[in-house]
């Protein structure tokens, strides 16, 4: 059964959890895989980080558990996972612009141009 509402209150709270070093929240880096609402009680999200040796692998997470608990009521667990690896690629449309505004290029267009390989 789909519980209508929550996934979207979910992606709320992530769009206000912000990696201090980039400046773009969690769910518009594109960080959060999934959100898989089990129950009305019960979340369980995967999510990445830019790099395993990010120096907010503790704090990233723990935060996102916090949040989501405390503003929906619900227990939420947090599966790091680091397959496949992130990329500037995951980062959504809306992060894109937000990055632009930041840095006053396409920070992901710039990195398909250096890395991406056909």
């Amino acid at each position: 059964m789909a519980y209508i509402g929550i996934r979207d209150r979910v992606i709320k709270i992530l769009e206000t959890i912000y990696d201090p070093e980039i400046g773009v929240d969690v769910w518009n880096l594109g960080l959060v895989y999934s959100i898989d609402v089990v129950d009305k009680d019960y979340v369980r999200i995967k999510m990445t980080l830019t790099t395993p040796f990010c120096p907010l692998a503790n704090i990233l997470p723990f935060l996102v558990k916090e949040r989501v608990e405390k503003e929906l009521g619900v227990k939420a667990d947090i599966e790091m996972v680091f397959e496949p690896p992130w990329s500037p690629e995951r980062i959504t449309e809306k992060g894109r612009r937000m990055l632009i505004e930041k840095f006053g290029y396409d920070v992901v267009e710039s990195w398909i141009k250096m890395y991406k390989r056909d």
